[in-house]
């Protein structure tokens, strides 16, 4: 008798364990569904939103102009009066709620109600012709879905916020090899072999929805640029070099802003945040009036001509593009930097060009998109697998490789760590200071 109900124990307790396993594999793969599709309509609304100012800009340029400023300072207030946890890429926000261990104060970085404001305020940043991309935002709000699909079940998911991120990247730039490397080099920067197959399935599902709904594509088209051996080869280290330094002096102005800059002008942006933001969008129209126009919104036509040797751009687009985005950034709206990152790397490669005119621009362009994102971000491996992706090519995958480690020793040279690090740091400070809770975000 005993033996009969000792069996029925272990029989009871093998079928709740494998009831828990599978609810767990169908959380994660339904959630990697919604990320996908969400990822798809936050590309809608962000390309939607961008062609409205584009048209404003090419009919009425003089109100389109006046148009940052104005949103800027808008967007800031709601920010910080509703959405505080929305401000910047949202990248941030996921790597310090992966560090929380209490579960409310994860919750704040990377809620429903923050994931909502993001889409929102992203849409209306780039209808006021922000420097702004979608991508890091998909991220934050990747991971926000994911962790509420995790309250579904009894038990607390590992991987969720992990799983949530790579499959944001995989949908939004229909790359689901970059989505696994982004999550273990960038979100954890470790390899979670306990939620590896989980995280996969995700990326998987997300990736599956998105191919479903917008079909197969490659981001920035085919490109069939080569990089032959020989003298050309320069060329290389060139691109990682001033591309990385480049990177580096982005990543080490945001950080200025992010901690406090110091003195009179410190104090008096810490009191004036919505003021200060009507002069970020001050400068950034400055900045499209240098440029001719070309330095709003993600950069993807801009970037994408150039690599197709099309442009007919500026000189000035790739400087002014960076200090465009510098400026969207230290703000404080909400808006990522991956896509204006491999904007101003391809405006760096066009000018190269000028230097190195046996060098196709294209591969020039390719090569400065990874190095520059690489001198951001400071994830070589993710840069370089991330553009190879976006640009279907696989001719350059070795020069951008080499072109990333360089990038990052580079980039090193003015900051020690990449911006994403920074500021999860300094959210994670201070979301944890009873002196400024609401500077937390």
């Amino acid at each position: 008798m005993k033996s009969h109900t000792l069996h029925q124990l272990t029989d009871h307790r093998g079928r709740k364990i494998l009831m828990t396993r599978w609810t767990r594999r169908i959380l994660f793969v339904l959630g990697g569904i919604a990320v996908g599709a969400t990822a798809v309509a936050m590309a809608v609304i962000a390309d939607e939103a961008y062609a409205v100012f584009d048209g404003i800009h090419k009919s009425w340029p003089f109100i389109a102009y006046l148009l940052p400023p104005i949103g800027f300072g808008s967007i800031t207030f709601v920010t910080i009066r509703f959405f505080p946890l929305a401000k910047g890429s949202g990248i941030p926000q996921v790597i310090a709620a992966r560090r929380l261990k209490d579960p409310e104060l994860r919750k704040r970085f990377v809620s429903l109600p923050a994931a909502f404001g993001k889409i929102v305020l992203l849409g209306i940043g780039l209808l006021c012709g922000a420097s702004i991309g979608r991508e890091g935002p998909t991220i934050q709000v990747g991971a926000a879905i994911m962790l509420a699909f995790g309250r579904f079940s009894p038990r607390r998911q590992p991987g969720l916020l992990l799983a949530g991120s790579a499959a944001g990247v995989a949908a939004a730039f229909n790359a689901p090899l970059a989505g696994i490397v982004f999550g273990i080099e960038e979100m954890s920067r470790s390899f979670e072999v306990r939620t590896s197959g989980l995280i996969l399935g995700t990326v998987i599902a997300a990736g599956l929805t998105s191919l479903a709904i917008v079909g197969h594509y490659a981001y920035f088209g085919h490109s069939s640029a080569i990089l032959p051996i020989g003298p050309s080869w320069i060329a290389v280290g060139v691109a990682g070099v001033v591309c990385g330094l480049a990177g580096g002096l982005f990543s080490r102005i945001l950080a200025l802003f992010a901690r406090g800059v110091p003195g009179v002008f410190g104090g008096w942006i810490k009191a004036h945040p919505v003021m200060f933001a009507v002069l970020c969008g001050g400068g950034v129209s400055l900045c499209g009036l240098a440029s001719g126009g070309s330095i709003f919104g993600t950069g993807y036509e801009e970037a994408r001509s150039i690599i197709d040797g099309e442009a007919h751009l500026s000189p000035l687009f790739g400087p002014a593009k960076l200090a465009a985005t510098a400026l969207s950034s230290i703000s404080g709206i909400p808006g990522g930097l991956f896509s204006p990152s491999l904007a101003v790397g391809a405006g760096i490669g066009a000018d190269l060009h000028w230097l190195m005119p046996d060098v196709p621009i294209s591969t020039l362009a390719i090569l400065c998109m990874a190095a520059y994102l690489s001198g951001v971000v400071q994830a070589p491996i993710t840069s370089f697998v991330i553009v190879s992706e976006m640009t279907d090519n696989h001719a350059l995958v070795l020069p951008i490789m080499l072109c990333c480690l360089i990038a990052t020793g580079a980039s090193k040279l003015i900051v020690k760590e990449g911006i994403y690090q920074i500021l999860a740091e300094l959210f994670l400070a201070r979301i944890q200071s009873p002196e400024e809770p609401a500077k937390s975000g």
